[in-house]
Order: C-alpha cells, then structure tokens, then sequence
C-alpha cells in the first residue's frame, strides 16, 4: 500500500487548481465574484459577461470598453494521514504554498447595432502544494499549476429580447510536480524499505518521482443565449464544452528498477462540460438580483471521473444595489456540494492499472483528492464594491471568503486506524479596473 500512497500523492499534484466549485473559480471579475458569482442569467458587465455568458455583452451601451484586474488568492489548505501500525500521525499540516496572483483582462467591442465582439484572457486556475519541508509521510508533495482559457467572442441582438452567442475557448495549462517515492530494485511492484542496504529507510531509498515543468494547449467552445424582459426581467443560459489537456512526461507514476532510468509519464486531463442557466430582476430603481444554476460533468471527464469526482450543481446568488448613480454595492452567496467525498474506502487495488500506469485502490484515490487536490470547499460569502470616478473611467472590488470545510476518508476495515484527510479554507481579494468609450 505504501507504493500506492505515494503514487497517489504524486498523481495529486497534477491538476491542483483553485477549490471553489471544483477547480473552477466561482467568477473571474470582481463585479460577479461580489455577486456570488451570477452572470449567466443576467448582465453583471460587458467583460464577464466573455466568460460567463457571451449574449449579455448586447446589452452594453458605450462602444469600447476595456477591464483589466486580478484576484489574490489565499488558500489555507492543511493535509493529515494517520496510519497506527506504523506509528504514523502527522496531524494536520498546513501547505506552505498560500498565495497566488490570478490576472484577467478583456476588451468589449460594439460593431454594429446587433453586433458585439469580445476578447478576454482569464487566468481560470493557479495554485499548489507545497509540504517539501513537511512530515515526509505526505511524500514532501510540491506542485505548481496554471491554467488559462484566451477567449474571442460573439453575441448577436436577433430582437429587442433575445441575443445569441459563439465563443471558441483557446486554453493553456502548464503543470510542474514533484513528490518522493520509495525504490523497487526487483521490479516487483511493491516498494523496498532498504535499497542501499544501510539497515533502515533513509535518502538513498526513495527518489524524486517528478519530471518538471510540462505545458499544454488545448481546444472548446461556448454558446449562450439571452432573454431581456425590458430591463426589468432577464434569463440566459450556456453551455461549454469539454476541453482536453494532455501533459506530457511530468512524472514517473512506477520506480525504477535502475537508479536514474526514469519513464515519465503522460497525465491527461479534461476540463468537463457545463451547463449553466440563470434568472434576474431589477425589482426597484438601482437595485438587480441575480440566480444562477450550473451542472459540471466532472463523473464524465478524463483525469477527474478516474478519480471518482462526482458531477456537481452550483447555486449561486447575488444583488448589486447603487445608493447614488456612481456607487455600486454587492452581496452575494454561492453554494457547490464537493465533488470528493469520504468515508470508507476500500483499500485492495485492482488487477490492472486503472489511472495511467499504475492499479489504485479506492483509498489511494482519496489519498489523490485530499492530500493532494483538496477541492472540497461549498460554502462562500461574497461581498464588493464599485465607483465611477468619471464617465469613463471606474474600479470595482470584490471579496470572497470560502469557509472550511473537512473530508477524511478511512481505509476500509481499519476502524479507522488508516486514515487520510484534508481541511481547505479561502480568502480572496479582486480588483478591476475599467475604461468605456
């Protein structure tokens, strides 16, 4: 099993990204973020309105409009494994990787009357572990990975109510990871406690399974369609495609039977489809309200569905309210269930490899998610803010707090002796800064 522990912490660090809904963010400006993330079933902003739902950039007003912003991201991510055979209680350890610079930028332009364009460029992921200096049995997991979607896109008004959208996503990934794993001189599968003979596990025992930094490209879509009720009642819906991501040679999932002949392996991965629909008002003068849903195929995509990541709904809400006509005030609350779940795991592999190149039991895949990709956290509050300085030009502020949440996973038959866990919190501050012509 211990082979198969560290495996499973290496393959943890492939795609570790922000633990909001999953690894996707639960916005991108700051406008939707203070909003619980809405933007799909009504217009939060000419820019967000690329990512999220395309056909709400007709509504814009001004001919040109430019945003440029960033999130400062701040995760507190802790990781525990207990094994009470072996004496083993690392209680729980906080990753020392808890800060992170996510930029977005996007330029709306009117064409015509009925025609729109837009161009965004979104950092989507940016995060990872780091337990170098850590209890080594979490298997000194260090990891960074960036994730972009670059997006042109285009909304046609086909009536005074309705207006469509076609959006290709562009995407780039670029993942680097590391992680310590015990040698195999026979080639048996299973790992040696003592390769160099020195009577005891020690650094001659174990390498660095990890094959630096490897990036990808990868390809999707988006089309969207809105409804406007005469600025009073909105309603939109999206659906995005799959992306798939290949990166190649980053680890070594098996060890070497000769020191230093390393084969790295190849770790595919696919963003999952999605399909999101969503309702607003303007009840009262100055005041909007917003109410997404969104269903992610996690169960169905490449790399997530190997590791049992369940499809997840997210329900987001939010309201902006504007005191004067240069002030905009922002609340919000989104709520995804995590993907990853807990319990009792069975802890016997099967025949075959079942992830790339190696057999993993039901526990290694929770080691995977919750040592290594803890993407667990359901719960945010929302709040931001914006101010028009001139007619031109505007800033816009959101903060999100993601409250803890805890998943522990149990090896089955254990009582409990065998035990893995994780605990993820979040704080994030975004800024935007915006031009209209």
């Amino acid at each position: 099993m211990r082979k198969a522990l560290l495996i499973g912490a290496l393959f943890s660090t492939a795609t570790l990204t922000f633990a909001t809904n999953g690894d996707n963010l639960i916005g991108l400006t700051p406008a939707s973020r203070g909003m619980g993330g809405i933007g799909v079933g009504a217009p939060v902003g000419p820019v967000d309105s690329v990512f999220r739902n395309p056909a709400w950039m007709s509504v814009m007003e001004n001919k040109f409009t430019v945003q440029f912003g960033g999130i400062l991201f701040m995760p507190k991510v802790k990781a525990r494994y207990k094994n009470q055979s072996a004496s083993i209680e690392t209680g729980y350890v906080k990753s020392k990787a808890d800060t992170f610079m996510v930029p977005e930028i996007g330029v709306v332009h009117r064409i015509s009357d009925r025609l729109v364009f837009g161009l965004g460029a979104f950092g989507v992921s940016g995060m990872g572990v780091d337990y170098r200096d850590k209890n080594s049995a979490l298997a000194q997991m260090h990891t960074t990975f960036q994730f972009m979607r670059i997006i042109p896109a285009i909304s046609v008004q086909v009536n005074e109510m309705i207006s469509v959208s076609f959006a290709p996503h562009i995407a780039w990934g670029s993942l680097d990871m590391g992680a310590f794993m015990l040698c195999d001189t026979n080639g048996d599968g299973n790992p040696d406690v003592d390769c160099n003979g020195s009577g005891g596990i020690d650094a001659g025992d174990v390498y660095n399974a990890g094959g630096g930094q490897s990036q990808a490209l990868g390809l999707g879509f988006q089309v969207g369609a809105s409804l406007n009720f005469g600025d009073f009642l909105y309603a939109g819906i999206t659906y995005q495609s799959p992306v798939s991501m290949k990166y190649k040679n980053v680890f070594d999932a098996n060890p070497p039977t000769t020191p230093g002949a390393y084969d790295f392996d190849d770790l595919k991965l696919q963003q999952p489809q999605e399909v999101a629909l969503g309702i607003g008002a303007a009840p009262l003068d100055g005041l909007k309200v917003g109410l997404d849903v969104r269903w992610i195929n996690w169960k169905d995509a490449d790399g997530y569905g190997d590791f049992q990541w369940d499809d997840q709904w997210v329900y987001a809400i939010g309201a902006e309210y504007k005191p004067m006509e240069k002030l905009a005030l922002r609340i919000g609350y989104n709520y995804g269930k995590s993907p990853i779940d807990g319990g009792d795991k069975g802890t016997t592999p099967p025949s075959s490899p079942n992830i790339l190149n190696a057999p993993f039991s039901d526990f290694n895949i929770a080691w995977f998610n919750l040592i290594g990709f803890p993407a667990i956290t359901e719960q945010h509050i929302t709040l931001g803010a914006g101010y028009e300085f001139t007619n031109t030009f505007a800033v816009d502020f959101s903060y999100v707090r993601a409250f803890e949440k805890k998943v522990e996973a149990c090896a089955q038959g254990s009582n409990c002796n065998v035990l893995v866990g994780a605990k993820n919190a979040q704080d994030s501050i975004s800024v935007g800064l915006n031009w209209k012509f």
